[in-house]
Order: structure tokens, then sequence, then C-alpha cells
């Protein structure tokens, strides 16, 4: 199975100045746990995850006050739409990370998290297990 199958399509995007209360806010609603971090300025591509604004509040951060783009993660993986979810899987292993952003043609066009993976896998375990018994 390969990446495109797994990844969830909605895609959100916030801007750096977006206090973290604000992505937070926007990825509950969406029920995501990471967003993309578009910086028009620099043309450049961030994840935010739920883990970034847990660390955030945990060091007793204001998260009125502090902004998606300073705990952005800049030096993002990606991943494209024709890799395996095993490719996936293991260069989320490699980087101790549960997303990827995927793009297609330097687009952003889906996020893969370890969730998607397990859901995907999952139900071929099952037939797996049907047959060798």
């Amino acid at each position: 199975m390969l990446v495109r199958d797994a990844m969830t399509t909605v895609v959100l995007t916030v801007g750096p100045d977006h206090s973290l209360r604000q992505a937070a806010r926007l990825m509950s609603a969406r029920r995501v746990g990471a967003a993309v971090v578009l910086d028009p300025d620099t043309s450049g591509l961030g994840i935010l995850t739920e883990r970034d604004i847990l660390n955030s509040i945990g060091a007793g951060e204001d998260p009125d006050r502090e902004t998606a783009g300073t705990h952005t993660t800049s030096d993002v993986v990606f991943a494209a739409p024709g890799w395996t979810l095993a490719d996936a899987a293991d260069a989320m292993t490699r980087g101790g990370f549960r997303h990827l952003i995927v793009l297609d043609a330097q687009e952003p066009v889906g996020i893969v998290s370890v969730r998607d993976i397990i859901r995907c896998w999952l139900p071929s375990r099952a037939e797996e297990r049907t047959l060798v018994s």
C-alpha cells in the first residue's frame, strides 16, 4: 500500500504568526495532530505538531503569546505519494516523529501519520492471521 492511499488529504495550514492557542484550536476542530506552517516570507514549509504545543505549555510558555513560527520544525522530512507505507514508517522511525508532510510537485497534498499507517496495516494483518489459522 502507498502513502497516497493512507494519507489525510485535508491539510490544515497555519501561518507562522498564529498563536499556539489558535493553532491548537484549529487542530482540535479538525481532529488532526499536525498542521503545515506556511511562511509566505520565506516560501518555506514546516510542521507544528501536538507535541510541539505540549512541550511549550509544559515549559510554562504562554500559548497566547507563543507563535507557531517559533515552535515549527523546519527541518522536515517529506514523503512522496508513491512511497510505500513501509518507507514512510521507516522515515518516521529513523527521525523519531509521527507525521510526514506529503509533497507532490513541491506542493503539500497531504499528511500521513503513524495512526494512518496502522489503520491501513491492521486489516491486512488480520487477514494474514486468518489465513495462517
